[in-house]
């Protein structure tokens, strides 16, 4: 989905797939493409009738080695080192007709029918950081001593964990309804705009307490809450950025 000039906004792609006889000619450009150095097999938004906007987007497969094909460099980002994110280039990138994925002109509704069961999974990793964090600091806060006391014994240490303990329960007992719902087919995109930006905020607080909690231990990438505070702050961002969330949950209250 996303482009130098395009992210949430899908009206904004400007990649093009132009239907020639029995094919589709790609051109344009992504970024940000999560595996996308390694992917064998891209599914790429494209417009395909321009004058329809984000109405006239499709989806289409494209396969590691076909001509026009091409990949830019690995992006260096400030977390997430364990899997590339890269660009991708489409030159005249020529593609077989049934290469299409759904129907065409038909790419936003598909990808709206599927969003938000990406935005449930981020929120199911946020939970799971936020938890598993929540644990690590606690353990680090009863072996840990200042001026001859552990650290979580002082009143205002042991009240940010008894708030972050409270929120994280919160966040899960949500996530739990939405993928009860989801499971049963009745997970609306508001229920998982909400899922998304409330965990994944949380999960970006918690991190950044837990750091501080840890003292200048927290601050080395040998301890894993230094590593997660810096993975998790792209949590806001992709899936579509916490004021995108907003933005849904907004028009869903008729604003």
């Amino acid at each position: 989905m996303s482009e130098p000039g395009a992210g949430s906004d899908l009206a904004g792609v400007r990649t093009s797939a132009v239907r020639d006889g029995d094919s589709y000619v790609l051109n344009g450009q992504k970024t940000f493409i999560t595996n996308g150095e390694m992917a064998d097999l891209v599914v790429v938004v494209a417009k395909t009738t321009p004058d329809q906007g984000a109405h006239g987007l499709s989806l289409v497969a494209v396969e590691r080695g076909t001509p026009g094909f091409s990949r830019g460099r690995r992006l260096e980002k400030v977390g997430m080192k364990a899997n590339d994110t890269a660009e991708l280039f489409f030159d005249d990138c020529r593609v077989p007709a049934d290469n299409l994925i759904g129907t065409e002109n038909h790419g936003f509704y598909h990808l709206m029918a599927n969003l938000p069961r990406e935005r449930l999974g981020i929120a199911v990793a946020a939970v799971a950081v936020c938890e598993r964090l929540l644990a690590i600091t606690l353990e680090y806060a009863r072996s840990r001593e200042a001026f001859g006391r552990p650290i979580g014994k002082f009143q205002h240490n042991r009240f940010l964990l008894a708030e972050l303990d409270t929120e994280v329960t919160i966040a899960r007992t949500f996530l739990n309804h939405c993928v009860r719902e989801y499971n049963a087919g009745r997970l609306t995109v508001v229920d998982a705009a909400k899922a998304k930006w409330w965990t994944t905020e949380l999960q970006n607080r918690v991190a950044d307490r837990c750091v501080q909690l840890h003292g200048g231990y927290g601050y080395m990438l040998e301890y894993p809450v230094a590593k997660a505070w810096l993975n998790s702050r792209v949590q806001t961002i992709y899936g579509g950025t916490t004021e995108i969330m907003k933005e849904i949950i907004g028009r869903g209250l008729g604003l």
